[in-house]
């Protein structure tokens, strides 16, 4: 009897043990992020782990840009991170290829959360396939306050005229097809994806005539310069009064201008005699989660975490990127920053780049710089006629 209590005892002993020291799930996770995402990137990890000692994480961590993480991905899916950055023109070329996971865990929180432009652009044929992490991909107008006024920056022939008198140049890089759609899109052109598949773009009605008309004088002006953002951050408050860009040239700009560092949505433009307000694109930054993960819970998990809305207004602080999550947007440090009150003006204007396909981008450049060069051995209607015969190809 004594012998069988101590067989009996010596069990409950290892059993109880065994519970004590339940072995931790280990799970493995790769991310991509861009280079200066990293260091940022390493603390919110740090402390998704500690939120989360159910499980044994090893997290590693990878540089790829935002632009460049649908050409990563492809070379070689299954050595892809689980968790990536992404820009959201790409979306659609990766939901195509079967790259990104179902976004499936807490999908209505994950959509109430976020601003719906971003929720619309993380989302194709109905379905979530993306976290939104930042409404900022956009562009607008800067502009020295010592040279326009808030009135001025309202209309583009105001600030062209102010310009010329004054010496100064307005900078806009009408050669990238990004920047140039502007002034289609303002004027209701559109941008489509067909039934077939295939780029459709409308450039070359009479609209669009109107349009690059308008964009022929615009860079013939003597106040017109062009260029890549160092020409515009070299020259702005000296030689450049005024330039379109976006968020990430905020600090470089503000740190030149000082005092007179100002930012607007973009001006209006007269075509036919009438003030016509210029369009954009409005892009935003996601995470997907690789459809390839051996760990889909896990790696939802850890999306979620990096673009909740403590994290995104971390972004904010350290990055100066504009947040999608509704709350994080409405904080009055992100309400108070020029750049990104000035992106809000003009995003009800603006134009998601999800429906943009590669055709797009090289025809559109093409005629941006004939413009900027001069270039008029053919019409503009000729040069439009060819760009949509490219595009839609």
């Amino acid at each position: 009897m004594k012998k069988l209590f101590v067989a009996v005892l010596a069990l409950v002993l290892v059993t109880s043990m065994s519970a004590c020291t339940k072995v931790k799930e280990k799970i493995t996770l790769k991310v991509w992020a861009p280079q200066e995402e990293q260091v940022l990137l390493a603390s919110m990890v740090e402390a998704f782990k500690k939120a989360n000692t159910g499980s044994e994480y090893t997290i590693e961590l990878g540089v790829v840009s935002e632009a460049d993480a649908k050409t990563k991905y492809l070379e070689d899916p299954e050595a892809a991170a689980d968790v990536f950055m992404f820009a959201n023109d790409q979306i659609k070329d990766l939901v195509k290829s079967g790259s990104l996971y179902e976004i499936t865990k807490n999908k209505a929180a994950i959509i109430a959360a976020n601003v719906p432009g971003s929720v619309e652009a993380a989302t194709v044929g109905g379905k979530l396939y993306g976290y939104p992490m930042t409404a900022d991909n956009g562009y607008f107008m800067y502009y020295d306050s010592s040279v326009f006024t808030a009135t001025d920056v309202k209309s583009m022939e105001a600030m062209l005229t102010k310009a010329a008198a004054a010496n100064k140049k307005i900078f806009m890089d009408v050669s990238n097809g990004w920047y140039i759609a502007s002034f289609f899109l303002g004027a209701g052109n559109t941008i489509k994806i067909g039934t077939d598949g295939k780029q459709v773009v409308d450039f070359n009605n009479a609209k669009g005539l109107a349009v690059g008309e308008y964009i022929k004088s615009f860079t013939a002006n003597p106040a017109f310069l062009t260029g890549d953002d160092n020409i515009l951050k070299g020259g702005i408050g000296t030689t450049i009064a005024a330039g379109v860009s976006g968020t990430w040239n905020a600090a470089d700009i503000q740190s030149k201008l000082g005092a007179n560092y100002a930012a607007a949505k973009l001006p209006t433009i007269k075509l036919g005699g009438v003030d016509t307000q210029m369009g954009s694109f409005g892009g935003f930054k996601l995470i997907g989660v690789n459809s390839l993960t051996k760990a889909p819970l896990a790696a939802m998990a850890l999306a979620e975490f990096l673009t909740n809305e403590a994290n995104q207004l971390k972004r904010f602080t350290t990055r100066s990127l504009g947040p999608s999550n509704i709350k994080a947007s409405a904080d009055p440090a992100v309400k108070a920053n020029i750049a990104l009150a000035a992106l809000a003006a003009q995003s009800p204007f603006a134009v998601s780049q999800n429906d943009v396909l590669g055709t797009y981008w090289a025809p559109a450049e093409a005629f941006g710089l004939a413009m900027e060069t001069k270039d008029y051995t053919k019409t503009v209607q000729q040069l439009l006629d060819a760009l949509v015969a490219q595009v839609n190809s």
